[in-house]
């Protein structure tokens, strides 16, 4: 086996610390917990009391200095803090703010440069495999649906600046229509999907995204529908909101958690 790579966690909300305590459970082998970035570093320590060893706590720009991966699980303000950094000194790096790397493309032209790697997790959606082979070939269209109850899209910008209250609702409301760039910008928590699919298809702007906030479910559901010369196919998947943070799907961290096992897995299946 290769070297044993060293993982730098930025951020222990649900999705982090999920990560932080597989690794120190030795559930991927060949990485290891290296450090991890939190703003308040005592409540780390108190989070991360039950882990065999304690990881260093750094800055998020600090973690690209001793870890040779970087897990981006911050908030989508503070990403251009960690993923600069993390381009800049050659690391791979996995963003769970997908979104927030669409208006940030030059770090592609940049990794080249550094030998970095940008990799982007499917998060909680479903058939990026099926998406990048059809975007291989021709490509007509490609939508995302999504539909989410209406508490976990609360505070959303597009919803405040718009002055669209999705309180009391007895009936699925549409709250955007758009481009998936568009939306990763309105709802920089909710739809790192739809830049996760964009990036695997025919791009931000061409990729049409639609969010209904909807009383009548209880899970965060997405469908995607691609036209293409190759094939047509319409995927729907349900995800069970995080206890932690309903804008979250607990399928997130767990492919987070996916994506870093294909590092050094001898096996990987899907393309």
């Amino acid at each position: 086996m290769a070297r044993e790579l060293s993982v730098g966690i930025g951020g222990l909300g649900a999705i982090g610390l999920k990560i932080a305590k597989s690794l120190d459970d030795g559930l991927i082998p060949g990485l290891r917990l290296g450090a991890v970035s939190a703003r308040d570093h005592d409540k780390a320590r108190r989070n991360l009391a039950d882990l065999s060893a304690m990881p260093a706590i750094t800055t998020l720009a600090g973690l690209s200095e001793s870890c040779d991966v970087i897990v981006e699980c911050a908030p989508a303000a503070v990403f251009a803090e960690v993923a600069d950094a993390a381009v800049a000194a050659g690391r791979i790096f996995i963003p769970a703010s997908v979104g927030a790397l669409l208006p940030r493309m030059d770090l592609v032209d940049k990794a080249g440069e550094t030998g970095a790697r940008i990799i982007v997790p499917t998060g909680a959606l479903i058939g990026l495999d099926a998406m990048r082979a059809a975007a291989e070939g021709e490509v007509e269209s490609v939508t995302l649906k999504t539909r989410k109850p209406p508490n976990g899209l609360k505070g959303a910008p597009h919803l405040v600046e718009n002055n669209i209250s999705v309180d009391g609702l007895n009936e699925p409301k549409l709250v955007f229509e758009g481009t998936a760039r568009a939306g990763a910008i309105g709802f920089p928590a909710n739809v790192n999907v739809a830049a996760a699919l964009s990036l695997a298809g025919i791009g931000p702007d061409r990729t049409t995204l639609q969010i209904w906030a909807d009383p009548g479910v209880d899970r965060n559901m997405h469908t995607i529908t691609v036209e293409a010369d190759s094939a047509r196919f319409t995927m729907t998947i349900e995800n069970i909101p995080s206890d932690e943070n309903p804008k979250t799907g607990k399928i997130t961290a767990l492919s987070m958690l996916a994506t870093l096992r294909r590092l050094t897995a001898p096996l990987v299946s899907g393309t």
